[in-house]
Parts: C-alpha cells; sequence; structure tokens
C-alpha cells in the first residue's frame, strides 16, 4: 500500500470517476488518516482508492509500501467497484464465472454478496435455511445430482428409467387391443345382470404404474423432509410438477368404481403426461432450454402479440366477406381463427377455405395474409435472434459452471434445492 499525501497527489493518478476531496483543515489525526489515500498493486496493475474502503484488508507489502495481490486483473475492477457503490457487485463480461466466484471468496464479500451474484446471473445455487437445519448433508450425499457421486449417478439412472416406464406404460395403455373390453364386466344371467369388480392387482398396467408411483412418492417425501422452507418448497415449479404427476394416480385409485364422469377422468389421465417434465431434472440440455425460453419471454411474447392481431384481422375480415354464403365455411370469427392461423404461418391444410363464389375477396385476403406472413417471419428471424443469444449464454454460463471447481454455483445440487 502506498499512501500518497494531498500535497504531492496527482490528479492524473487517481482512477477515473473518483475524484480526489481535499482534506478539511480541522480534522483530527483518525479522521486524516481513514481518508488517505492507498495504492494497491494488482499483478503489475495499480488502483488507487482511500485508506477506509481498505481498513479490512492484508497482505501488505512493507518493502514497497504497498498491497500486492496475486489476483485476476480484471475481477478487481468489479470488486473495488462493490466497495464504493456501498453493494453493487457486476462480474465483467471477459470473466468466467467461477474464477470470478472464487474472486469473491478471496475478498471476502460475504455469503450475501455471493448470493446475490449468483441471482443476477441467472444460476443460483443456494440451499434453503442454514446448513444446520434439516437432513444433514452427508446423509443425502447419495441424492445429489447426476455426476457428483457415483451413488447419485445411479440414482438418477433409476429415476430416469422410472420416468420413461412410466410414460410408456401411459402409452401403451391406450392400444385398443390392450384395452380392457368394458362388456366383460357386465353377464347377464337370466334377468339379472351380474357385476364384476376388476382386480386391480392382475392388470400388469396398474402394477407398473403403483411401482413408478411409489417411486416417486418416495423422492417427493425425502424432497419435502430435507427442505428446511416448506413453503419455498412449494413455489419450486419442479417440486409442483411432483406432486401434480402422482395426484392423477391416487384421485384414479378412489374414483375407478364410482359413477364418475369420464370426461373428469381423461382430464385427470392426462395430467400424467406431465411426468415428462421430470426428465429435466437429470438433463442439463433440457435446463439450457428452459433457461432459454425464460429468458426469451419477452420476444416471444411479442411474436405471439403480432400473430394475434394477424389472426383477429383476417378472421373477421373473411367471415364478413363470406357473410351470405350459405356454404361458408366461416359461421362465425372464431371459427376463422383457424384458417387465419394456419395461413400466416404458411402450412394451409386446406380442410377450411374461402368459397371460390367470392374470389376478389379471398384473393385480397390472401394476398394481404402473405404479406403479414412476411413480415411476422421478419419479426421471428429478429426473435430467434435474440433466444440463439439468449441460448448461447445460458450454455456458456452452464459450461463454465460444469468445471472441476468446487465453487461452481450449480455443481453438486441437492434435491433440497428450492
Amino acid at each position: 500500500m502506498t499512501v500518497v499525501s494531498t500535497e504531492n497527489m496527482d490528479e492524473t493518478s487517481t482512477l477515473p470517476g473518483h475524484p480526489q476531496d481535499p482534506y478539511p483543515p480541522d480534522d483530527d489525526h483518525d479522521d486524516h488518516d481513514c481518508c488517505e489515500r492507498v495504492v494497491i498493486n494488482i499483478s503489475g496493475l495499480r488502483f488507487e482508492t482511500q485508506l477506509k474502503t481498505l481498513a479490512q484488508m492484508r497482505y501488505f507489502d512493507p518493502l514497497r509500501n504497498e498491497y500486492f495481490f496475486d489476483r485476476n486483473r480484471p475481477s478487481f475492477d468489479a470488486i473495488l467497484y462493490y466497495y464504493q457503490s456501498g453493494g453493487r457487485l457486476r462480474r465483467p463480461v471477459n470473466v468466467p464465472l467461477d474464477m470470478f466466484s472464487e474472486e469473491i471468496k478471496f475478498y471476502e464479500l460475504g455469503v450475501e454478496a455471493m448470493e446475490k451474484f449468483r441471482e443476477d446471473e441467472g444460476s443460483s445455487g443456494r440451499r434453503s435455511g442454514p446448513p444446520g437445519e434439516g437432513v444433514p448433508e452427508a446423509d443425502l450425499a447419495p441424492l445429489r445430482a447426476p455426476g457428483e457421486l457415483g451413488a447419485a449417478r445411479g440414482i438418477a439412472i433409476v429415476s430416469v428409467m422410472v420416468i420413461l416406464i412410466s410414460i410408456v406404460i401411459f402409452c401403451l395403455e391406450t392400444l385398443p387391443e390392450l384395452k380392457e373390453d368394458p362388456s366383460q364386466r357386465y353377464q347377464i344371467v337370466g334377468n339379472t345382470t351380474v357385476y364384476y369388480k376388476p382386480n386391480f392387482l392382475t392388470d400388469p398396467f396398474f402394477v407398473v404404474e403403483t411401482l413408478c408411483i411409489i417411486w416417486f412418492s418416495f423422492e417427493l417425501i425425502v424432497r419435502f423432509f430435507a427442505c428446511p422452507s416448506k413453503a419455498a418448497f412449494f413455489k419450486n415449479m419442479m417440486n409442483s410438477i411432483d406432486i401434480v404427476a402422482i395426484i392423477p394416480y391416487f384421485i384414479t385409485l378412489g374414483t375407478e368404481l364410482q359413477a364418475t364422469s369420464l370426461a373428469i377422468l381423461r382430464v385427470i389421465r392426462l395430467v400424467r403426461v406431465f411426468r415428462i417434465f421430470k426428465l429435466s431434472r437429470h438433463s442439463k440440455g433440457l435446463q439450457i432450454l428452459g433457461q432459454t425460453l425464460k429468458a426469451s419471454m419477452r420476444e416471444l411474447g411479442l411474436l405471439i402479440f403480432f400473430l394475434f392481431i394477424g389472426v383477429i384481422l383476417f378472421s373477421s375480415a373473411v367471415y364478413f366477406a363470406e357473410a351470405e354464403e350459405k356454404e361458408s365455411f366461416f359461421t362465425s370469427i372464431p371459427d376463422a381463427f383457424w384458417w387465419a392461423v394456419v395461413s400466416m404461418t404458411t402450412v394451409g391444410y386446406g380442410d377450411m377455405y374461402p368459397n371460390q363464389n367470392l374470389a376478389s375477396e379471398t384473393n385480397s385476403s390472401r394476398r394481404s395474409s402473405s404479406v403479414v406472413s412476411k413480415s411476422e417471419y421478419m419479426e421471428i428471424d429478429e426473435d430467434m435472434n435474440n433466444s440463439i443469444d439468449n441460448f448461447r449464454e445460458a450454455n456458456l454460463r452452464t459450461a463454465n459452471c460444469t468445471a472441476p471447481s468446487q465453487n461452481c454455483v450449480n455443481k453438486g445440487k441437492l434435491l433440497t434445492d428450492v
């Protein structure tokens, strides 16, 4: 640390944007020491700030009368700005995530600064609650994310296999040759109809589904009791998907023998398809895709908005153009929505089309649809460029976090993460 007095201070030696303040003549000795300038040498690059900013710093070199840090140079700009701005931390664009995390720990900015940095980067790896609460970390070691431990990799493989089996069973049980014939449950004996209750234990689909539900419930229960913050547990989207994925089984089990509407049962069974989203817990590619979609919501929303305007405009036009036509496909404006969507996206299934008797109006509508489609494609192209940039950023962030470093923000993520 080089202490620079106010008498020989050169204005050109100060950092840009940090003008020096003259000392009041009536300041006491302590205030004078706190306002003295210091020079910090970061691998040969010198920084200058006030002594009070670095009151708790060490690594003082008495021979050169300066602080010397053999650390990353670009990172210190952000570290120094953190102290000068009162807590604003921004990572330089040319510094990797894991390296900047190391700098934060080295300069002891604290856990709060690290968590805020991870949150701003969109890759928070914090656990809910203090480490002493919930299930001990050692007991949860086999439940870590894939790649952390051998046991974790094995559990992840089992979990993925169970999810895939559940999805396959969900699809196979809809095959006509594998469906149970409802007429076999009834038998007419004279004037009496005998009803045979189905034996679920002999149904292979039910047995396999039950085994899958047992595994899903086990995962969910362990994750719930291991999470210190129960409110944060239910706020997590993936945990909500896990709950929704197992609820249909118990509802169907309780209503199978009751006079329940088939439509309600079908909707309940349809919810089982959401189990496919459970694969995202074990796939970094799906996680990157989810981060990309989240970062591109503005562009996607703008695209849908423009498409909605075109659909309303041309659906109304084709409806009123054929309002007097008895054989028209468009009996209302909502009925014309499908035609407008497939026309503007240049799909054109041909299942709905304007009547030939109104060629002039329909040709005009088609030309207009073509023009709007071109403008939509221009908008899509721009939005796709933004989405690609978001994908690259998310992929780079994940690549940095998969480096062999224990300080990676996403490495070793527990099932207690919410």
